[in-house]
């Protein structure tokens, strides 16, 4: 296949297809790696193409009392899980692969690290969260002497630092603070060890306490993230504050916010209501 070719396939998703943009980008990037990757065949033609634009869209936000009665219908480590999702802001995974260290309760902060982009930030530690993630931690360090006695309490670490620190990986700060329940075999190393918790059993219980809610919003644990970041701007913090806890880049990326808060189009009071 040539430019042509391509381009007309592109164009059939899009318009005989009807696919979104996203989906055009990712039947692009997988017209490249084969070529590039699996053929070996330098295209500077495909480097040229325009990929398809996507759309911004406005993201989901709860209002505080729809995020209340999620997180009331969420028990346990996911309603744990959940909470600090809502209190610090943070993304799905970067909750998830939290490790002990992460965690300064003295400051009430948490370290993110290796977060989008591979940046490191910190953010708030809610006070109303600090005893519930404290007992946590109590029973997490219960569960870790277990495995000491088992001879499991080998973690996965980051960028070769097993080479650099042999005994990190045994150590306590390392461990993940919401780990799985049983041990699963890596697939790079072989080595059988507790990984972080999946994922998916968060996003499950999240999708089953918006129904229980009664809630038609299709909301997911992201969604938490982004009505943190609406709710601190309607609590009057300024963005660049809310940037920094965010991990945002660019100030562009969280002025999105400003277009979903609660209090209409972009805070002007209809003429209709002064009547």
């Amino acid at each position: 296949m040539g430019a042509a070719e391509v381009e007309a396939f592109l164009t059939h998703l899009a318009f005989d297809g009807q696919v979104s943009a996203s989906t055009q980008n990712q039947a692009f990037s997988a017209l490249l790696f084969l070529y590039k990757e699996v053929l070996e065949v330098d295209l500077p033609w495909m480097d040229n193409m325009v990929r398809a634009k996507r759309p911004q869209r406005l993201p989901v936000v709860l209002t505080r009392t729809e995020v209340r009665e999620v997180l009331m219908r969420m028990k346990g480590v996911y309603g744990l899980m959940a909470n600090l999702l809502y209190g610090t802001g943070m993304r799905l995974m970067e909750c998830v692969r939290l490790r002990v260290k992460d965690v300064d309760f003295e400051r009430g902060e948490i370290l993110i690290r290796e977060g989008k982009g591979g940046k490191d930030r910190v953010t708030i530690l809610p006070s109303s969260l600090a005893t519930g993630l404290q007992a946590h931690l109590e029973q997490r360090r219960a569960l870790f002497e277990d495995d000491k006695r088992l001879g499991k309490t080998d973690v996965f670490l980051p960028d070769a630092l097993a080479r650099k620190y042999p005994n990190a990986a045994t150590q306590w700060c390392w461990q993940y603070i919401f780990c799985s329940g049983s041990y699963s075999l890596d697939p790079r190393s072989g080595v059988e060890r507790r990984h972080h918790i999946d994922e998916k059993l968060l996003q499950r219980a999240m999708k089953k306490a918006v129904l229980a809610a009664g809630i038609s919003k299709p909301a997911t644990p992201h969604t938490l993230r982004h009505s943190f970041a609406t709710h601190l701007l309607e609590a009057g913090y300024d963005i660049r504050t809310v940037q920094e806890l965010l991990g945002h880049s660019n100030v562009a990326t969280t002025m999105i916010y400003t277009h979903v808060l609660n209090k209409g189009g972009r805070g002007v009071i209809s003429p209709l209501d002064q009547l």
